[in-house]
């Protein structure tokens, strides 16, 4: 799965209906019964981008090729899935092979959509969710602990990561987030994290699924979530999973239409496609020519020869140059031409590191 985003939540809380507005197709089956996810749904979608717009009505080209984003929705979780309760560790996996993971909670009351805990409390379905991950973390934790005592006999370092491994899991058991722990950005954390793949030291973000009322003032289950997100240093995206799957087929003039007579400048998906990019660590450089505007994706800090692999591979080995303009000044100057003669064009060597919106070409030998 690589370098995507995991949509997870309780059964019934409107996961699979954002899936379904996210993807723009419905290939998630919605439904008021839990589980209806049987196999995780993977899907490709673009990165909204103005950015990719403005370059368009400049250079009028045949096409334009946004950045994409690849999401994963997997079934509801229900309390004791680390247990095999529900459809249980199978899904949790699923979630470890996920870089980043989304949380659709239900912020919103339905007497016709129900709740397998039977009640609404974001918070409570925040901690299922969570715990689930924790208890997961714990057991692979432990059986790693185990092989490392055996190699501590032999291995100072193996003695030394057993001290460490035991540490997290004290506090991984006090209900914490491996992402929250002291020593979260050592380097043995990150050995270790590499080995066990912690489900809860993963990004989270949390999506506020509220009904249309909730979207123009925040309810007291989206303060509520807000604080709780606020502590731990996640994001919070507020969206209504039934009008982003009205949004789907409109056009895009009516559709910002819409959106502007509901007192909302950006749908939470877009919000959700664009703040989940940035938590994956990716960012675009562009290029910009009569057949197409397009995006490339990188991560961030990527050297200019990097980048240019991602265009073609020989494109890093035989890089010699890359020409570079920064985007505003691409705008401001009207396009490649008048930038070059306003002296905003730059060479940039193999040490360059490319910045988010450069308009790159690059010189390579064949």
């Amino acid at each position: 799965m690589g370098l995507s985003i995991g949509l997870v939540g309780l059964p019934n809380v409107g996961k699979s209906t954002t899936f379904n507005a996210l993807t723009k197709a419905q290939n998630a089956e919605a439904a008021n019964y839990p589980f209806c996810t049987i196999e995780p749904n993977k899907a490709t979608v673009p990165v909204p981008d103005i950015r990719l717009t403005e370059l368009a009505k400049i250079v009028n080209p045949e096409r334009i090729q946004h950045s994409t984003l690849d999401f994963v929705d997997i079934a509801g979780l229900v309390k004791g899935a680390s247990k095999g309760e529900g459809l249980g560790n199978k899904f949790l996996s699923n979630i470890r092979e996920t870089e980043v993971i989304l949380q659709i909670v239900r912020c919103f009351e339905d007497d016709n959509i129900v709740h397998t805990e039977g009640r609404i409390d974001p918070l409570l379905d925040v901690e299922i969710i969570e715990n689930e991950l924790i208890f997961a973390d714990i057991e692979v934790l432990t059986n790693r602990i185990e092989r490392l005592k055996k190699q501590a006999k032999n291995e100072k370092d193996a003695a030394a990561m057993v001290v460490f491994a035991e540490e997290l899991a004290e506090f991984l058991a006090e209900g914490n987030l491996a992402r929250n722990f002291p020593k979260y950005e050592s380097e043995m954390f990150e050995k270790l994290n590499n080995e066990v793949r912690m489900l809860s030291a993963k990004e989270i973000m949390y999506g506020a699924n509220v009904d249309e009322d909730g979207l123009t003032e925040d309810n007291e289950y989206v303060q509520r979530l807000r604080e709780h997100a606020a502590k731990h240093g996640c994001e919070v995206i507020k969206l209504c999973a039934k009008i982003e799957e009205e949004l789907v087929g409109m056009e895009d003039d009516e559709r910002d239409e819409f959106l502007r007579d509901m007192g909302v400048e950006e749908s939470g998906l877009e919000q959700i496609i664009r703040k989940g990019f940035d938590k994956l660590g990716l960012m675009s450089y562009f290029t910009a020519g009569v057949k197409e505007v397009r995006a490339w994706t990188i991560r961030k800090n990527t050297t200019a020869p990097k980048a240019a692999a991602v265009i073609h591979n020989d494109f890093e080995k035989g890089f010699i140059r890359a020409e570079v303009i920064g985007y505003e000044d691409f705008v401001t100057c009207g396009g490649e031409a008048k930038s070059k003669e306003a002296g905003k064009m730059r060479l940039e060597g193999k040490e360059y590191i490319v910045q988010d919106g450069d308009i790159m070409h690059f010189r390579f030998n064949v």
